[in-house]
């Protein structure tokens, strides 16, 4: 925690994707965003975001960058995390239709299928309830490229499935613990509640 303001320090993986969009929606829920790139930036936060993008990539620079061992070593000691999209995929204990040398994070217990929604094009929008987040008043979630969750082990909560159209019933956002992953951005809509919400999780966390 900061000395100066009392803020969860929360970092974002600044490595690729929607690094500063994370970036903005951490201040705006109250916390100290730090971007990472170093094991130094790391080991100062109180909890990280892995943002959207393109995992394989991130994978790869995650080991180009040194930080892929020293990040298994916090999420194993118990450090928050949150995933959206390709962090999803990242945090995941199993990836269908992958790179046979993309490496993952084992924060989660679940199976993803990576662009299970289809490619750019066929990205789209839909309306979410979100258990423990959006409390009756749903949150507009935007999905690109987007992966689902195949499976959900027994320790890992369900908070959103899609309603409607050829996706419905998928499961889009779960936790475990102290990790959250949703499929969708909600950092690029303006909607702070789930960044506040993993706030809420670090705050508890270093109390």
């Amino acid at each position: 925690m900061t000395a100066d303001t009392g803020s969860p320090r929360v970092g974002v993986l600044a490595l690729q994707g929607d690094v500063r969009e994370h970036l903005a929606a951490v201040a705006a829920a109250g916390a100290t965003p730090i971007s990472v790139r170093r094991r130094e930036e790391l080991d100062a936060v109180d909890g990280l975001i892995i943002p959207g993008g393109e995992s394989t990539t991130m994978s790869r620079l995650l080991g180009v960058f040194d930080l892929y061992e020293p990040l298994r070593a916090r999420l194993r000691d118990g450090m928050p995390a949150y995933g959206s999209c390709a962090g999803m995929i990242m945090l995941a204990s199993e990836i269908l239709d992958t790179r046979p040398d993309a490496r993952h994070l084992d924060a989660l217990d679940i199976t993803v299928r990576r662009n299970a929604f289809g490619r750019q094009v066929e990205s789209f929008e839909t309306d979410l309830e979100v258990d423990g987040i959006t409390d009756g008043h749903p949150m507009r979630a935007v999905f690109i490229r987007a992966p689902w969750v195949e499976r959900a082990g027994e320790r890992v909560e369900v908070l959103a499935r899609v309603t409607e159209g050829p996706a419905e019933g998928r499961i889009v956002a779960v936790r475990q613990g102290d990790v959250l992953a949703t499929s969708f951005h909600p950092e690029v809509t303006g909607d702070r509640r789930v960044h506040e919400y993993f706030v809420g999780m670090v705050a508890a966390k270093i109390e």
